[in-house]
């Protein structure tokens, strides 16, 4: 019942009630102070020959209360810098006190007004506490708290368990911190544990979230631990410092933070995509561009597979120190290897394979920047299809049992270098498929990756905080996105079909305006769009174009067929590819074009090989293709 009068109360007769408050509290700390000070309580007609000072303290109190708009002050507000003007109001009163005592009349010992102040300062602060805690305590028994841990002891965890203190939805339970000169100590009124009793806490304590509060923390840091307490089976989340949300015009709201749902207009299939432990189970396995995003997925999922032992390759130093150190912090009883060095080094690639006895092989080494390479096709041609050919035929003279190729939506009908490099290197391992009887060899088509090096969201976001404007190249241009874990795993699952030859692809769903998704993250950043119809907006979405080599929508399919595998979300595709002989013409034009750094006759290769892409008597027919599969690998 008393909730219900509480909860219905309006703000004005809530002020109305902090004022009362605080002119009674003048009037008892005066009648306070006067009895402590003669050791007794006045009589009657003493009070009545004093009446001149309660007459002025009263209409004092109001009047500094509200001068200091101390009635104004929520309960849940009431800190530090409110108790201090309530300290002022209390001097004050101590002042006004003293003047009307030297006035004619009856007075009173001078100590009696400090003793006033004193006890002024003590019960309007305490009144207002004892109310918070009263209130407070009446909406927790009204609502139902989740109970948070929070990881992290330093200044961002305590200023998360301050604002959580308060709140209707959270409480923060404990914390818990890596240094060990914290544990045991109490901070903000929460115990701090070791990470060690993680596990123990969550069941004892009916732990429903762990939030980490480690904001200064290095990103390959903050991924170990998000990745051990992902196990707890509580929701995890992490937390930027708070100073970040209002530096350099950042939203309040972090772009990263939009939905899967809200991007891809599904659900994500990460959930719905079997685990392949099996498949990978004891196995000793070669990750190729390693440091990138792709690549480092794959050797986190691939880590959970429990393999004999994971090799990783990378050309970037950084990136391959980055990847190791993570991974090996996360397991260090796995056996972990990183090889420094280029996909183009074939004795390289021979030894990692003898020495390792690689049994797969996953290639994600590749460039990938369509701008990039489509300025540098030299470069990206010997990378993406001749490194595929090195690695790819070191695997099949090792004995290799599976070999996958990760390629791009962009090798369909491609109009750039980089879709055409993927399209070459398709067509190798096609080849390779076709003559291998050990080594079953398979690709893995997808779309756009969302928070991949390169991918839009990080431009789309870094063009967001930097206050606009946000660039398309054009309004009507699409694409195909997914996310980093659904791309892995369709990799890795599709990698336990593979018979030999095969283009993977995933049912994606509908393709996405690349407008819609600027417009939806200038929203989720809690800004709004400018345009015609709101000239007065935040952001504006700029188009400048196309860029050379960029396709205004992207598809996963060269041919129409398309046939079903064990998942529903997984298609293959029938494509045809390359006879052994075309391939080696083609592999000999390229070879040539590369080493006279010729970009005209790199192109002339591209549109008389890729850019004319049919059957005809140097093509070997998809049904063909199947037939040859089927009868080398069973």
């Amino acid at each position: 019942m008393i909730f219900g009068i509480v909860s219905t109360l309006t703000r004005t007769w809530k002020r109305r009630i902090l004022l009362m408050l605080d002119a009674v509290s003048g009037l008892l700390a005066f009648y306070l102070a006067w009895a402590l000070l003669v050791g007794r309580v006045p009589a009657p007609a003493e009070v009545l020959d004093a009446i001149r000072f309660p007459m002025a303290l009263l209409p004092a109190t109001i009047a500094l209360t509200m001068a200091l708009g101390l009635h104004r002050v929520k309960l849940n507000a009431y800190e530090l810098h409110s108790m201090i003007g309530t300290t002022a109001v209390a001097i004050s009163l101590g002042l006004v006190g003293a003047s009307v005592n030297l006035l004619p009349g009856p007075a009173l010992p001078e100590a009696t007004f400090v003793v006033l102040s004193m006890a002024f300062a003590i019960l309007s602060v305490g009144l207002r506490l004892v109310l918070r805690w009263f209130v407070h305590q009446m909406y927790l028994r009204n609502t139902e708290r989740k109970r948070v841990l929070i990881y992290g002891a330093g200044q961002t965890g305590q200023q998360l368990a301050d604002a959580l203190r308060n709140d209707q939805t959270f409480i923060p339970v404990c914390f818990v911190d890596e240094s060990p000169a914290m544990h045991g100590l109490t901070i903000r009124g929460l115990r701090v544990h070791p990470p060690s009793r993680i596990r123990e806490l969550v069941e004892n304590e009916s732990i429903d979230r762990v939030v980490l509060a480690m904001p200064s923390a290095s990103p390959a840091t903050r991924t170990v631990i998000l990745r051990r307490l992902q196990n707890t089976g509580c929701r995890v989340q992490s937390l930027p410092p708070f100073s970040e949300l209002l530096l350099e015009g950042a939203p309040a709201q972090e772009t990263s933070s939009l939905a899967v749902s809200e991007i891809l207009g599904r659900d994500a299939f990460t959930d719905a995509i079997p685990a392949v432990n099996g498949a990978y189970r004891g196995r000793s396995i070669l990750v190729t561009g390693a440091g990138g995003s792709i690549g480092a997925e794959l050797c986190r999922q691939l880590l959970r597979a429990s393999p004999a032992r994971l090799i990783m390759l990378d050309h970037s130093e950084f990136a391959l120190y980055t990847v190791d150190r993570e991974l090996k912090a996360l397991d260090p009883e796995k056996c972990i290897t990183p090889v420094l060095g280029s996909v183009m080094d074939r004795a390289l690639m021979q030894k990692i394979m003898r020495d390792h006895s690689i049994n797969v092989v996953l290639h994600a080494a590749a460039y990938k920047h369509l701008p990039m390479v489509e300025m540098n096709p030299g470069a990206g041609l010997a990378n993406n299809v001749l490194g595929t050919r090195i690695v790819a035929e070191a695997a099949e003279a090792a004995g290799a049992e599976r070999f996958i190729l990760v390629s791009s939506d962009k090798a369909v009908r491609p109009a750039s270098v980089m879709g055409a490099s993927k399209r070459m290197a398709e067509l190798v391992v096609q080849e390779l498929a076709m003559r291998s009887h050990h080594t079953r060899f398979s690709m893995v088509r997808f779309g756009n990756v969302l928070g991949s090096s390169g991918s839009i969201l990080p431009l789309f976001k870094e063009q967001i905080n930097a206050g606009g404007p946000v660039t398309v190249t054009d309004r009507r241009a699409s694409r195909f996105f997914m996310t980093i874990q659904e791309a892995v795993s369709l990799v890795l699952l599709a990698g336990t079909f593979a018979r030999g030859g095969e283009v993977f692809v995933l049912d994606m769903g509908k393709p996405i305006l690349i407008q819609d998704l600027a417009e939806k993250m200038i929203r989720n950043a809690g800004l709004t769009l400018r345009d015609a119809n709101n000239p007065d907006g935040d952001i504006e979405v700029v188009e400048i174009g196309l860029r050379p080599g960029e396709k205004l929508h992207e598809e996963l399919l060269i041919g129409s067929d398309m046939l079903t595998t064990p998942h529903p979300k997984i298609l293959r595709a029938q494509e045809d590819c390359l006879d052994s002989a075309a391939l080696a013409e083609l592999l000999a034009a390229l070879q040539d074009a590369i080493s006279q750094h010729d970009d005209a006759g790199l192109r002339s290769v591209i549109a008389r090989w890729i850019g004319q892409e049919q059957r005809g008597q140097t093509w070997v027919a998809a049904s063909d293709v199947d037939r040859a599969m089927s009868r080398q690998h069973g």
